[in-house]
């Protein structure tokens, strides 16, 4: 059988065998690395193809570095007439590498033997998940057809790339699909992840979450054996604050596909949030195809690393992943937040700053600085950053507890009490470690030092483990001396040592604890 040397990509014919490209007859100045590096991109079909990969089929056995990969990318698409920003031909994946922006069609009706092309009508999957609420594509889904399927197709194409305004087309195309076929798994567990997504990732309110609950909980009723389904309703609960819910969901699709890299970090997530560490880095570790295509992931095990007291290895990933992802969320929040917990605040001060520039508006940044702000002692800065989480998440508690404790106006003793009362009620079915620690500010607002310490000790018995935070932070600052504040400490020094005994004692031990593996 003969080798395909032809295919068409969108507006243009490309020969690798005479290494050849034309648009519209007309033939494009493509040569060299240029040429290479296109030609690999083929031969991988419309996958993300990596760094790795790139430097090792271009490049070898020339050594260069991911830098090298990103200009000759540019020379290429200047060459094709390729703009960066809304790129058609060759589109750029944070982090992991390139992948073509449309499958590459073959001019032949045989396929190639040194890669298995992917059929020209695929779909481009990417798996994708988050350390606050995960958005997948689906994977087992009855068969649909004709236009159906395309928008299908483009709905998981936008849901993939992980940022707002496509999150929005992915939605609307999802709704499309659902009005066609109302019983759609797919469009039902699609769409029911761009809602959570909304709620979860771009700072909507908790509406957002509900529909997305109700769109999944369909899904589920549709197709209880449905993996998708699943982990979109756990998604949906883990945006409403729900663990063992969200965990539940999690682990359902998990057992019904144990390949489902995606859901399993996200229980990840929510076991590092009851402070069960050892077992969130094991299921972090535990990817059954290729970890890189889990979003977020690499956030999630820095997190796990810091908390366990592996400090060298979190930072190495927090630091790279912040450099070489902009465009990540919670990298672009964790870097800042690891150099503060570690009492490094110029440093913090200024990762913060690069991190705002990025277009990162998260009340947890905004929260951030108005920490730093008190550390130096400035009132006026602090009020203001926590008016800005404020206002980023006016449907949350904490910003709002924030911005009046540390607002301009003194706090009226009525609301105090009032705040306090609400709090508390609310504690009583809320399994989120942190909101004890908004409890302890507020009791702490009222001179109730013991009650702040029964509150933050509350926490860590379901599952806080940031000891460092609670040092460093300005906010428990007024704690320090308090009776039981170092007996709170000291626990979670006891809880997290054990989790560490048993990561450093286990089979699946990680290979890159370097000095910290003691």
């Amino acid at each position: 059988m003969d080798t395909v040397t032809r295919y068409r990509l969108l507006d243009l014919t490309i020969d690798l065998a005479r290494q050849r490209i034309e648009r519209d007859g007309t033939p494009l100045d493509v040569a060299g690395l240029s040429f290479q590096l296109l030609a690999c991109l083929v031969e991988h079909g419309d996958r993300v193809v990596g760094f790795d990969e790139l430097m090792s089929e271009v490049w070898a056995p020339a050594v260069v570095n991911e830098e090298t990969v990103t200009q000759r990318v540019r020379l290429l698409r200047q060459a094709l007439g390729d703009d960066a920003r809304q790129p058609r031909y060759i589109r750029t994946v944070r982090s992991r590498g390139y992948q073509l922006g449309a499958p590459p069609e073959p001019l032949t009706e045989t396929a190639p033997r040194r890669r298995t092309l992917w059929p020209a009508v695929a779909a481009v999957g990417i798996l994708a998940a988050t350390s606050v609420g995960v958005g997948f594509l689906a994977r087992e889904q009855k068969p649909v057809v004709g236009a159906q399927q395309e928008v299908l197709d483009r709905a998981r194409w936008y849901a993939a790339m992980g940022q707002r305004d496509n999150n929005e087309r992915a939605l609307a195309l999802y709704d499309r699909a659902l009005r066609e076929a109302p019983d759609d798994v797919e469009a039902l567990s699609g769409a029911s992840r761009a809602r959570s997504a909304r709620s979860c990732l771009y700072n909507a309110g908790p509406a957002e979450a509900r529909d997305a609950l109700r769109l999944a909980t369909r899904a589920v009723a549709v197709r209880p054996d449905s993996a998708t389904a699943w982990s979109a309703l756990g998604y949906a609960r883990d945006c409403l604050g729900d663990i063992p819910g969200a965990i539940a969901g999690y682990e359902r699709a998990v057992r019904l596909d144990p390949t489902d890299d995606p859901s399993r970090a996200s229980a990840a997530y929510l076991y590092q949030e009851q402070g069960r560490l050892a077992d969130a880095l094991h299921a972090n570790l535990d990817m059954r195809g290729d970890p890189s295509r889990v979003r977020f992931r690499e956030v999630q095990l820095a997190r796990e690393y810091e908390l366990l007291g592996f400090d060298s290895a979190a930072e190495t990933r927090y630091r790279r992943l912040f450099d070489l992802a902009p465009d990540n969320v919670f990298g672009n929040i964790g870097w800042p937040a690891f150099l503060f917990a570690h009492g490094r605040f110029e440093e913090a001060r200024g990762a913060l700053a690069q991190a705002r520039t990025r277009g990162t508006a998260r009340a947890e940044l905004a929260q951030l600085d108005g920490e730093l702000a008190l550390h130096r002692g400035d009132r006026t800065a602090a009020a203001n950053a926590f008016a800005e989480a404020r206002a980023l998440r006016p449907d949350a508690s904490l910003p709002t507890t924030l911005a009046v404790l540390h607002g301009v106006a003194p706090v009226d003793p009525a609301w105090l009490t009032q705040r306090i009362a609400a709090t508390r009620a609310s504690l009583a079915g809320d399994p989120w470690p942190a909101s004890r620690l908004e409890l302890a500010l507020l009791l702490q607002a009222t001179g109730d030092r013991r009650g702040a310490v029964a509150a933050l000790s509350d926490a860590v018995d379901k599952g806080w483990r940031d000891a460092g935070y609670l040092r460093a932070s300005p906010l428990f600052s007024p704690l320090a001396g308090a009776p039981g504040f170092e007996a709170v400490l000291d626990t979670i020094a006891r809880r997290v040592a054990a989790d560490r005994d048993r990561v450093l004692q286990a089979p699946w031990r990680p290979a890159d604890l370097g000095a910290d593996h003691r």
